[in-house]
């Protein structure tokens, strides 16, 4: 039963993106004038790989990227000559040798992105090594063996968000969240903004709706879009298929400009980065088109706080600790800035590392994610924080079962914001998942399963894996009894 359900993935979304292949696009206009370009996937393909050439030339092999490299060690990689490391990803690029420890860095890249900044050539040391990963595997694998392992990844991922998003989520807020089957089209009234969730903040729908709600009371002109059918083409990527990673990038991009929005806010990082540095660059150099700008969501909310601040008007009496990571650049000061708005917050440095794009990204070196996040679970504890609150999904999927075993709440940061505006999601994922229980989760999640004609034994293995199995760092056993939901402010009902 459960394959019945990611096999139907697998089918609507290869089924789609072969018959945009086909017919391409019909260079039509948004509701702004903008074209969607026509352009077939080949077109797209090509331009990449002139990008891989260009970075391949570019590139001088100067090493500074691996030297400020954070992970060299626990990759296994340290103490290399860098120089030796580089120009090995460089012969990878370029169709040479394949240097096994510097394929095994490329590897192991959790996209902290503090590479960048240290190359002096204006070369993107973290795409160089995105490219890598892909080209090795391309010339590792053939071909079918790169498409079935972007097919089970795909349809892996968009079982585990429709399953886990409809055991939480009413009809009416999987529409709010671009989940209902409407899709914008053109001749529609345009709007300023997407908002695009990603596929995996489904899993963790609060923090998605938090967003909504946050905008809708700065009166942001907005629509919705995201999940698997909007998918960014990551996990194809990841596997080496770019022919289909294409394919899939450009199919969203399309859909993205016909709402005519100017501005795509993303959630996902792991989205922001795949668009920001290859999906849309790769697609203004196929059509010669640049549609929109892609700004994260919490460096846009940043830039809203002027109008944001006269709607945080309770106090949260509550000393905090935030879980960052600084792969998006601006973001961990971002997310400062907007916590330090809200009155009566106070934040704590634990003053520990702060690296990779988001938890999942260090996935790569489970051991040093494995201590980093039991130092601040421990670090937290000491400093008598009342929350530890994440920014990103992710991070609190892997996180949030802690709260359990610890005198404090996991939370995301968005949370705080919305209780000082007067407002509250409750995150059902986290009481799931603090049950450790998969059978007492699926009795009691059983209406929700039962409204959207999902068995037990579909959504059980969905349960032990995608909402238990996350857990890099195991519960400890104790547990405090703290209040469900007396951290957050609950406003009077009229």
């Amino acid at each position: 039963m459960y394959l019945n359900i990611i096999h139907c993935f697998h089918c609507i979304f290869y089924q789609f993106a072969s018959w945009h292949n086909v017919c391409g696009t019909a260079g039509n206009q948004n509701g702004r004038g903008i074209s969607v370009a026509k352009a077939n996937v080949d077109d797209f393909v090509a331009a990449f790989r002139r990008e891989i050439d260009a970075t391949a030339s570019a590139c001088v092999g100067c090493g500074k990227c691996y030297e400020i490299c954070p992970i060299t060690e626990s990759a296994g990689v340290n103490g290399l000559d860098s120089t030796v490391v580089t120009n090995g990803i460089r012969d990878i690029l370029s169709g040479g040798d394949i240097n096994q420890n510097s394929r095994q860095w490329a590897d192991a890249c959790i996209l902290s992105g503090d590479c960048i900044e240290s190359c002096n050539y204006g070369i993107n040391p973290r795409l160089m090594l995105t490219m890598a990963r892909a080209i090795s595997k391309e010339r590792t694998h053939n071909e079918k063996e790169r498409k079935l392992e972007g097919q089970k990844a795909f349809k892996a991922l968009g079982a585990g968000v429709k399953v886990l998003s409809r055991m939480q989520l009413t009809a009416a807020d999987r529409e709010r969240l671009g989940q209902g089957g409407n899709i914008a089209d053109s001749d529609e009234k345009s709007v300023d903004y997407v908002f695009y969730t990603g596929c995996n903040v489904l899993k963790t729908p609060h923090i998605a709706l938090l967003c909504l709600d946050i905008m809708d009371a700065l009166d942001i002109n907005y629509t919705v879009l995201g999940g698997p059918s909007h998918c960014c083409g990551i996990l194809q990527f990841r596997a080496g298929d770019m022919k289909t990673s294409t394919k899939v990038a450009s199919n969203t991009i399309e859909k993205f400009i016909r709402t005519g929005a100017t501005e795509v806010l993303s959630w996902c990082p792991t989205c922001q980065v795949q668009y920001s540095e290859f999906g849309l660059p790769t697609y203004e150099s196929a059509t010669g088109i640049k549609p929109f700008e892609m700004t994260p969501f919490v460096l846009f909310l940043a830039s809203q706080l002027d109008a944001l601040r006269p709607l945080l008007k309770h106090p949260v009496q509550k000393k905090i600790a935030l879980h960052l990571h600084p792969g998006i650049s601006g973001l961990p000061r971002a997310a400062r800035k907007l916590c330090d708005a809200v009155p009566g917050i106070e934040v704590i440095d634990l003053n520990l590392p702060e690296i990779g794009l988001m938890s999942n990204s260090l996935s790569t070196v489970p051991s040093l994610k494995k201590e980093l996040q039991s130092q601040e679970l421990a670090v937290a504890e000491a400093a008598g924080v009342d929350a530890l609150a994440a920014v990103y999904h992710a991070d609190h999927r892997e996180l949030c079962a802690h709260e359990r075993d610890y005198p404090f709440r996991v939370i995301n940061f968005l949370e705080i914001i919305a209780e000082s505006m007067g407002f509250f999601r409750d995150d059902t994922f986290k009481t799931m998942k603090i049950k450790q229980d998969a059978e007492k989760i699926l009795s009691d999640c059983a209406n929700m399963l039962e409204a959207n004609a999902i068995s037990k034994d579909q959504a059980r293995p969905i349960v032990e894996t995608a909402l238990l199995g996350e857990q890099p760092v195991p519960l400890r056993g104790e547990k405090f009894l703290l209040p469900h939901k007396a951290f957050l402010f609950q406003p009077t009902v009229d």
